[in-house]
Formats: structure tokens, C-alpha cells, sequence
């Protein structure tokens, strides 16, 4: 079963993670025969398969949390099930598309892959997609997050991380290659926004469970230092993308 991190924080998770770009999902569009039905897989509070919705039929999304799945965005298209990744209740190969967004590293591999051959049509497309370390247009409160992502709360990130890091570029992903590509995210945040964003990480709940205390607050001070609490600051999501078809 692939690793629930995020129902503890699910409301910050649905307020302040970012959203993805129509672009985005247009790059592999071409690859998919037909545009039916889709699988949006973790789907946490339903970014993904709201944006899928625009594209397709319908779109079934699932996640093992439930307390995300409270907080999913609406939409007559998306049917929400709380389920497994790895051993769903779907026929046999019934989906086009199946995605897995800012999750996949989380999943295990072997096991998903099965239920993915399993479910999909001949032919189908998988898309994973990720975003890295934020990136801010101030030098210095660049330099800061970097320290806050390495050193404060390096340590209480799990070992699934390092594919993040690695852009996704050693993940297991066996299926034949489509597109591997970037794009990237930009928002102007003020501190209360980047805050919001901090305290949706897993490792920030790691180091509360483990410290009983929160690194975002000690940070948010130190950002005062350097920043005007009303002012918004330009932000970066680089995002990696890897999509194949179902062999």
C-alpha cells in the first residue's frame, strides 16, 4: 500500500498547493486514442482530475486518505473513491489516460504497475508528473528556503524524496517512452501564502510529530527580517514530466 502522509494537513494541502497548467496535460493529449475515461491515481484533493475533466468523458479519482477526499474540488466528471492505488475494484482494461501527479514516488512500484497493465486499454498512456524545491525570485529569501528544504527539514523527509530531487529521472517507470519534458508554475505569494504552502510538506508534520514544535514558525520569523509582511514575492514550481504507453 503506497504511504499516506498528507490527511493530517489536508487543508493546507487543498488551499495552497498549486494547480497545474492546461499546457501540462496538452503535451501528451496527442498520444491518447481516445478520451473517455481517465484514472487520476492519489489524486489527493483533486487537482489533477478537475483539469482532466476539461479533456475527458469522465474521471474516476482515488486516493487512500480521507481526509483529502473531504477536501476535493467538485465536479460532475470526477467521481472520488477512496481506494488502494495498488489493488483497485476497476474492470479490466477500461481507462485511456491514467495519471499520477506529485504522488507516483510514493507508490509501490512493482504492485502499481500490475494494476496499471491490468486497467488500462491497449495501447493507453500513463502520465507521472512532479514539481521540486520552490524557487523565489529574491536571492536571499531563495537562499533561505533552499536551508530550510536542506538543512531544517532534510532530515525528516522520507526516503521516497530522493526521486523528487532527482527530477524523476531514476524513478521506475517501465512503460515505452513518450515524452519527458518541464514546465513550470508562477505565483505571487505574500508569507502567509508560502507559509501555508510549508506546512502542507510531510517532512514539516515529521519534525512536528518528532520535535513538538513546527519549523514553519521559527522561519516565518526569520523571513520577517528580510521581507514586508504584506508584499508578495515571485514564486517558481519547476514541474518534470514523464509520460509512455501501456505496453
Amino acid at each position: 500500500m503506497a504511504k499516506d502522509l498528507f490527511s493530517e494537513q489536508s487543508g493546507d494541502y487543498a488551499s495552497y498547493r498549486p494547480t497545474y497548467p492546461p499546457v501540462l496535460v496538452e503535451s501528451f493529449l496527442p498520444f491518447v486514442k481516445e478520451r473517455k475515461l481517465a484514472w487520476d491515481c492519489a489524486t489527493g484533493n483533486g487537482q489533477a482530475a478537475v483539469l482532466l475533466a476539461e479533456y475527458f468523458e469522465n474521471v474516476e479519482a482515488t486516493d487512500i486518505s480521507e481526509e483529502q477526499l473531504k477536501n476535493a474540488f467538485p465536479n460532475q466528471k470526477v467521481h472520488y473513491t477512496l481506494v488502494n492505488a495498488e489493488n483497485t475494484n476497476f474492470k479490466e482494461k477500461s481507462f485511456d489516460l491514467i495519471t499520477v501527479a506529485q504522488a507516483y514516488h510514493w507508490l509501490k512500484f512493482d504492485d502499481f504497475h500490475k494494476e496499471v497493465i491490468r486497467v488500462a486499454k491497449p495501447g493507453a498512456v500513463i502520465a507521472i508528473w512532479a514539481y521540486g524545491l520552490i524557487r523565489c525570485a529574491d536571492k536571499e529569501i531563495n537562499k533561505m528556503l533552499k536551508n530550510f528544504y536542506n538543512d531544517t527539514t532534510g532530515p525528516y523527509w522520507d526516503p521516497e524524496r530522493k526521486y523528487v530531487d532527482e527530477r524523476y529521472e531514476t524513478i521506475p517507470f517501465p512503460y515505452e517512452p513518450l515524452i519527458n519534458t518541464n514546465f513550470e508554475i508562477n505565483y505571487e505569494w505574500n508569507i502567509e501564502q508560502l507559509s501555508g504552502y510549508l506546512n502542507s510538506w510531510s517532512s514539516v508534520r515529521n519534525f512536528i510529530r518528532k520535535e513538538n514544535s513546527n519549523p514553519v514558525e521559527l522561519f516565518r520569523i526569520a523571513l520577517n527580517e528580510v521581507w514586508r509582511e504584506r508584499a508578495t514575492k515571485n514564486f517558481t514550481f519547476p514541474i518534470f514530466l514523464k509520460a509512455g504507453k501501456v505496453g
